[in-house]
């Protein structure tokens, strides 16, 4: 039973993948705007259904390590795995956008939030903690987030073949209607979220089986599982040469697991950091800086296999540690 929960559930998340990767591009014409708006906004958001689901979860039964804990392993795996298999089976071409505007508002949301959590180690006060209060302020700061990308999304520039107008014309004539777009991002996502619980049930019985322990399935399998809506639409994206998509999605995905969903559940009950220590912040941060500077080295503007292979293997250095420490 697990195996073929485990092929339905990889079958589904594929298709979902493209039905959003097609949808999420329609859209982005239609409306005349960067598919990195879409990818960061209606993709992310979606993607990120099952760490919502978790983190609201978990705050709402008093398990406020695991809501935590659940983000910030996210948002490792999101950059340092994902991105990071990714460029390797394809580089990824980052805009003048990407570079000056949307890798540093993920860098300041993720300082942000560790302002927040590690209060009592960076400010003496009563210990690391996310309240109500900044619940509230990671939400204010998530509709701020949304208005700025609204209000700048049509002056996004995305690299592209020069064409003349009657050729951009035609081609936006074979796009689908807007309505038809919307019902393929609805259908993709809901293939995504319906794969991935699939196939990490079925990880996870297998994994059972073969004798695995609970901190591997719980750091690994259940960690990355949340994630496979992000990995799926970001690989086939990429693969597709919707670039712009795939890291509207991963970046926009990290804004949101902190921002959205950080601070819905901050709002419902105070979270504790619990497990969650400063260097695992740290390593969400590098993360980010990572992200950052391999736009500066070897092929400028762009992810490359060898910051790929570099991003994974940090992960599995990491995850290891996790597990031995």
């Amino acid at each position: 039973m697990f195996i073929l929960q485990i092929i339905l559930g990889a079958v589904l998340l594929s298709i979902g993948a493209n039905f959003l990767t097609d949808g999420a591009s329609a859209i982005a014409k239609r409306l005349k705007v960067s598919e990195y708006l879409i990818g960061a906004t209606i993709v992310a958001v979606g993607t990120s259904t099952p760490e919502l689901v978790v983190s609201v979860m978990s705050a709402i039964n008093g398990q406020s390590d695991v809501s935590i804990g659940n983000v910030v392993g996210s948002n490792i795996f999101n950059i340092y795995a994902i991105l990071g298999a990714t460029a390797l089976a394809t580089p990824l071409l980052l805009t003048r956008e990407n570079v000056r505007r949307d890798i540093p508002i993920c860098l300041a949301t993720s300082l942000f939030l560790c302002a927040l959590a590690l209060d009592g180690s960076l400010w003496g006060g009563e210990g690391n903690i996310l309240s109500r209060l900044d619940g509230v302020m990671l939400l204010v700061g998530y509709g701020l987030f949304l208005w700025y990308m609204i209000r700048s999304g049509r002056n996004d520039s995305t690299p592209a073949p020069a064409c003349d107008t009657s050729a951009n014309a035609e081609t936006d004539d074979k796009e689908p209607r807007i309505g038809v777009a919307i019902m393929k991002v609805a259908l993709g996502l809901g293939g995504l979220v319906w794969g991935s619980d699939l196939f990490l049930d079925g990880s996870i019985d297998l994994a059972h089986r073969v004798g695995l322990s609970e901190a591997v399935i719980g750091i690994v399998l259940v960690a990355a599982g949340t994630s496979l809506p992000e990995f799926f639409t970001t690989f086939i994206s990429a693969l597709k040469g919707k670039t712009e998509i795939a890291l509207g999605n991963i970046l926009g995905s990290n804004i949101a697991n902190i921002l959205l969903i950080l601070g819905t559940s901050a709002t419902i009950t105070p979270l504790r950091l619990g497990g969650i220590t400063s260097l695992d912040m740290v390593v969400m941060l590098s993360a980010v800086v990572a992200t950052l500077i391999a736009a500066f080295t070897f092929k400028r503007n762009k992810i490359d296999r060898i910051e790929g292979f570099v991003f994974f293997a940090i992960y599995v250095v990491y995850t290891i540690w996790l597990l031995n420490k």
